[in-house]
């Protein structure tokens, strides 16, 4: 598949799940192309759909290492998302990372990204939980966050204050998620 493509099968009307899962597996083969296909996230949140994004997500839960040869790129684009169609599945892409990187403890994540880098997730995260957002992205940022605090130890106590400030606001999802995030953080004596 061609960059040009890969363009016109994400902007040629709303993709299905199964056109997805095609299109994942087609790119499953030609790794190259990941990038190409994040830069139709940057463009696509610009235009307000998410045919790529969706795609990009569904490609990384396959194969997340595709993310690290464009990783600078990957995280230096977060702060450029707008729409929350493009933010939700890559802030699900930042939890994978922070899952790779703290729970996992994967040398491929560990030995390839920089402190500088998780800084740039963790900035995001924190915008991302404290926005105006629906459910899914916050749950997601409250996960890579609660990673992140393992390695900078100011996120914790800011995680919690968010947390406890915003719980009684939240949806009942959001209420669950937040009460397990507190829960692991009384567990470190945050």
């Amino acid at each position: 598949m061609t960059e040009e493509e890969l363009h016109i099968r994400l902007n040629s009307g709303r993709i299905s799940k199964p056109q997805i899962d095609v299109l994942v597996q087609q790119l499953d083969k030609e790794p190259q192309l990941a990038q190409i296909l994040f830069k139709e996230v940057l463009l696509e949140d610009k235009a307000g759909t998410f045919n790529a994004s969706w795609t990009f997500d569904h490609l990384m839960r396959k194969k997340l290492t595709y993310l690290l040869p464009f990783f600078e790129d990957f995280v230096n684009g977060l702060s450029e998302l707008k729409t929350e169609s493009c933010i939700r599945p890559i802030a699900h892409v930042c939890e994978m990372v922070c899952e790779a990187y703290f729970k996992k403890k994967d040398p491929v994540f560990t030995q390839n990204i920089t402190d500088d880098q998780l800084e740039k997730i963790m900035t995001s995260s924190f915008d991302w939980l404290i926005g105006p957002m629906n459910m899914a992205p916050k749950v997601f940022s409250m996960t890579s966050l609660y990673y992140l605090g393992l390695k900078f130890n100011w996120v914790h106590p800011e995680l919690k204050l968010v947390l406890e400030d915003s719980y009684a606001t939240g949806s009942t999802g959001y209420q669950n998620r937040a009460k397990k995030t507190l829960d692991k953080l009384a567990k470190l004596g945050v």
